[in-house]
């Protein structure tokens, strides 16, 4: 696979500055039951890196240090964590806010049946990966049956209240273009989807995040492989907008990998960028001290356009 890491580094991206820490990221491992085309973690059932108890209960110290209002757990599947149930539950008896991106198939796992009801009970909030509402589409950028299995769980996920007015399950959907281009406006594609799904399969939702992909790790690697990388990141650069500077998610957010390391995004964890810049190869989130976090400057790189370009992107969706 080809590292794309070096041809982001010279970049004259703005320099930004955090804001008070309100949500903690979470990547538990990089096992998942899927390896989708445009997985940014290289993540795949082959996978073995996992987050330890140890550091779940670190995680869950710093929450309480820091009185964070949200816990995003992502992977892989976070769901196949073996302490994704304690931890969801530890952050639920907190009055923490729990966000689990799921990837909708694991629903359908039999080892995983109850999964959906588990989730309703402790009110999680599922943002759910669907990166188109057309079978042909999904399946081919995330594996043959994913389709499938996904309505089968959004169905399940719809009878228990998901996404149903009045029952404060939230269920938010996520869509990333199948080429090198960005995402369409994101309004107009979730009332499309909305049409769609509901006329099509019955299916009701509450938003739709539309998310760009980033240049790097299985994306950023096929993008080279077909000769695309720098016209894609000439699209990225050319459709900077200011405004987007002040509602990046590296902001307000900490993204912590599953050893415990702490980084300012979840794509610069994956790019393995420290914190701040550092000259510290690494901050452990055992060493961390939250004054370190005030006004600190971000670690940026040449991939950070990917969120500021067009309507913007984050994994909360467009930023405008």
């Amino acid at each position: 696979m080809h590292d794309t890491k070096p041809l982001l580094a010279n970049s004259d991206f703005p320099s930004v500055f955090r804001n008070p820490l309100e949500i903690l990221q979470i990547n538990l491992g990089y096992l998942c039951n899927l390896s989708c085309v445009h997985c940014h973690v290289n993540a795949g059932p082959k996978r073995t890196e996992m987050m330890s108890r140890e550091t779940v209960d670190q995680v869950l110290a710093l929450a309480d240090a820091a009185n964070i209002h949200t816990l995003d757990l992502t992977g892989g599947a976070p769901e196949m964590h073996a302490d994704f149930r304690y931890l969801v539950r530890a952050a639920r008896d907190r009055g923490i806010e729990v966000i689990d991106r799921c990837n909708l198939t694991i629903l359908e796992e039999p080892e995983y049946a109850d999964l959906a009801e588990f989730l309703a009970a402790q009110q999680v909030n599922i943002v759910a990966s669907l990166p188109c509402y057309l079978e042909e589409n999904v399946d081919k950028q995330r594996g043959k049956g994913v389709f499938k299995d996904s309505l089968a769980a959004l169905r399940r996920l719809n009878r228990l209240g998901y996404g149903q007015p009045g029952s404060g399950l939230e269920l938010n959907l996520v869509f990333n273009p199948q080429d090198a281009v960005l995402p369409p406006d994101q309004q107009q594609l979730e009332q499309a989807y909305k049409q769609h799904l509901r006329q099509h399969y019955g299916i009701v939702f509450n938003r739709l995040f539309a998310i760009a992909n980033m240049p790097i790790q299985r994306f950023g690697s096929t993008l080279i492989s077909h000769g695309r990388f720098e016209s894609y990141m000439a699209l990225l650069k050319s459709s900077f907008r200011t405004a987007n500077l002040e509602n990046l998610m590296c902001l307000n957010t900490l993204s912590i990998d599953w050893q415990g390391y702490v980084y300012d995004c979840d794509f610069n964890q994956m790019l393995d960028l420290p914190l701040g810049a550092a000259a510290k190869p690494k901050l452990h989130i055992s060493e961390l001290h939250l004054e370190q976090l005030e006004n600190a400057p971000i670690a940026t790189a040449a991939h950070c356009y990917g969120c500021t370009a067009g309507q913007g992107s984050s994994c909360g969706g467009a930023l405008l």
